[in-house]
């Protein structure tokens, strides 16, 4: 929008001062919306319309305005709902007319008027009277052409959900998921709770964390990488189902699968494992598809995917030594499995750790190729030092990540409640971090302790709702679906 068109708006707005009108008046009038106005008259034909000649009233922001002379259309929109209204000069007071073709598009506005039919059959609000709501100063993006630069858009969502139809609809999507898991939770008797997002320790996923400090305390916290361990002291306490929505925070890379905040839900049961739990997802995820999408079979990125289950259930070390022709678990340490990737010449081989090494593999050669919903399952232990080891093979442990269209979801196990090997298992991950691994797992003592005091067998979950909802509404960039999604810094 150039100066000169801003500085008339402004002037516009002096001008309304001047004449004794509010440009931004505390009441609106009563006003039907226009959803509930087009169910209500929109079967009725021109002649039995203008037999009846409903007095209505509506509200909403101008995105559209034409001048014939004597007579004007504006398009007016209210929760995502648009109704064209006419002012006819022969029919209004001249300063009425006047005042309908000094609005802006952007404006808020309020019309009262008699519902007609044009010669196109467009259903009609004749304006007899008009209060202005809010007066805009800016004008918007034109419709199709004024915000397709994507930083923008991120920035300044509020013109996105103005002007692009798919940006609100992917809100509403999202609304829409995180309101059915919720349901779907609630009926299987979770109890949601609220843990500290900022805490003492982070822990409960591998991850660098974001640090603060409390001036009263003197005292370094950190925002939460994972709510799990919070949560499982609620087991521990007798809580027996237990979930959170809430936001993570990683400090860590940005991608179109990735943001430094994001929103995470995460479930614990009591005395059920992680086949429980695989069953409790594919439910889930149905579930909210079937409400959200109103089907099973959804498309995405091109791709058409079938989530009715039962969904594939595959191990870890199998996927990659079927798509590398390496078997993980036959290489001891780290120096040994790295020379085998770069015998294979598979690609980059300088990650510090064994299981950070495996987890490339799989990323690499593995994920890509995740396009109908699958299960991994049985990750090596060194991937995973929460979750409980394998009764068939101890060097794994009973874990699972769903993938879908190539993107990991979730994440689950049968927790880990021994304390001993809880405590070992941190301990070291306290090495790895020591070697190099700066999203090693640290050493919890206030949770052991509370392992120490017993937790039954536990299933656990920890699912992306973004990822989910770039899912359900065919959304490329995890940007798309976070209103607010974290920016580089503006720049000039």
């Amino acid at each position: 929008m150039s100066d000169q068109e801003r500085e008339a708006r402004r002037a516009r707005l002096e001008a309304l001062r001047g004449e004794g009108v509010d440009p931004f008046p505390a009441r609106v009038g009563a006003w039907t919306p226009i959803a509930e106005l087009r169910e209500r008259y929109e079967p009725m034909d021109a002649e039995r319309l203008e037999a009846e000649s409903p007095s209505v009233a509506v509200v909403g922001r101008i995105m559209a305005s034409r001048s014939f002379g004597k007579l004007m259309f504006l398009r007016i929109v209210e929760a995502g709902e648009s109704i064209q209204v006419s002012a006819k000069k022969n029919q209004l007071d001249e300063a009425t007319f006047r005042f309908i073709r000094e609005l802006d598009v952007g404006d808020f506005v309020r019309f009262e008027g008699v519902l007609w039919r044009t010669r196109t059959d467009e259903l009609t609000v004749d304006a007899k009277s008009v209060q202005l709501l809010a007066k805009s100063l800016r004008g918007l993006p034109e419709k199709w052409h004024g915000l397709s630069d994507l930083e923008v858009r991120y920035r300044q969502r509020y013109l996105d959900l103005i002007v692009n139809e798919d940006a609100r609809r992917i809100a509403i999507v999202r609304s829409r998921t995180v309101s059915a898991m919720r349901r779907f939770l609630d009926a299987r008797g979770f109890l949601e709770v609220e843990t500290p997002v900022l805490q003492p320790l982070y822990g409960g996923a591998t991850a660098r964390p974001f640090v603060t400090r409390h001036n009263t305390y003197d005292q370094e916290l950190y925002l939460r990488i994972a709510t799990e361990l919070y949560l499982k002291r609620l087991i521990t306490g007798g809580l027996d189902r237990v979930y959170e929505i809430g936001h993570d925070f990683r400090n860590e890379g940005v991608s179109r699968k990735h943001n430094p905040e994001f929103t995470m839900m995460e479930c614990y049961q009591a005395y059920a494992d992680y086949r429980d739990i695989m069953e409790l997802v594919e439910s889930m995820v149905c579930e909210i598809a079937m409400e959200v999408r109103g089907t099973l079979q959804i498309e995405y990125a091109g791709e058409k995917i079938d989530l009715s289950g039962p969904w594939p259930r595959i191990s870890l070390c199998r996927a990659i030594e079927e798509a590398t022709g390496i078997d993980v678990l036959a290489f001891a340490d780290a120096d040994s499995l790295r020379a085998a990737i770069r015998e294979k010449k598979l690609g980059p081989a300088d990650s510090p750790t064994w299981a950070t090494l495996v987890d490339d593999l799989f990323s690499d050669h593995v994920e890509l190729n995740l396009i109908q919903p699958t299960f991994i399952t049985d990750h090596p232990v060194e991937l995973s030092p929460l979750a409980k080891r394998s009764q068939e093979d101890p060097r794994l442990v009973e874990r699972f990540e769903p993938y879908i269209a190539a993107m990991e979801i979730g994440n689950a196990f049968s927790e880990l409640n021994d304390p001993d090997d809880q405590r070992a298992r941190m301990e070291e991950q306290l090495q790895n971090h020591a070697d190099g691994d700066e999203e090693a797992h640290l050493v919890d003592e206030d949770y052991l302790r509370a392992l120490e005091h017993a937790m039954p067998p536990t299933g656990g979950l920890g699912m992306g709702i973004d990822r989910l909802v770039m899912l359900l509404a065919d959304a490329p960039n995890i940007r798309e679906v976070i209103l607010f999604p974290h920016l580089r810094p503006e720049t000039d």
